[in-house]
Order: C-alpha cells, then sequence, then structure tokens
C-alpha cells in the first residue's frame, strides 16, 4: 500500500479505539469470540471491497496473512491489534 491508501495515524487510532469498544462490549454480551472476530472480519472485508480496488485489498489479506504466518500476531497477545493487518 502507498501512503495516499493508508489511513492517516489519527483516523486509525479513533476507529482500533472504537472497535475495541465493541469487542469489549459484545464479549460482555457472552458473544462467542468466534462470532465476533467473523463479524468482525466480514463488515472489514464488505467494507474493503466497497472502497478499495481488488488488488489492494488482496494485498491488505496477504500483509495480514504473513503477520499470522510469521507467528508476529500471536506474540503481542492481550495488545491491541486495530489496524495492524
Amino acid at each position: 500500500m502507498n501512503k495516499t491508501q493508508s489511513p492517516p495515524e489519527r483516523d486509525l487510532s479513533h476507529a482500533g479505539s472504537v472497535v475495541d469498544k465493541a469487542i469489549e462490549y459484545m464479549i460482555g454480551q457472552q458473544i462467542n469470540s468466534l462470532a465476533v472476530a467473523s463479524a468482525l472480519l466480514g463488515g472489514a472485508m464488505g467494507l474493503l471491497t466497497r472502497t478499495l480496488p481488488d488488488d489492494v485489498v488482496v494485498q491488505i489479506l496477504r500483509q495480514a496473512m504473513e503477520s499470522v504466518e510469521s507467528g508476529e500476531m500471536r506474540s503481542t497477545v492481550g495488545k491491541d491489534h486495530a489496524g495492524e493487518a
């Protein structure tokens, strides 16, 4: 992704905070964590595919896959991951 496609840091931080609160709320409502994650991922994919070209969405997904495969996501358990994919 190039600079023109990267969200401003302030927006990313704010959006991440809102998502964190939504997750806290859903977990507090005893919604299964897999259901929460699946719903968030589905919503994110829908938004990305409506606002970005397919090749950029694929690039984002590849970066996310690399983070999982490298263990980067597991090594930061408990840390806010919003906007890192």
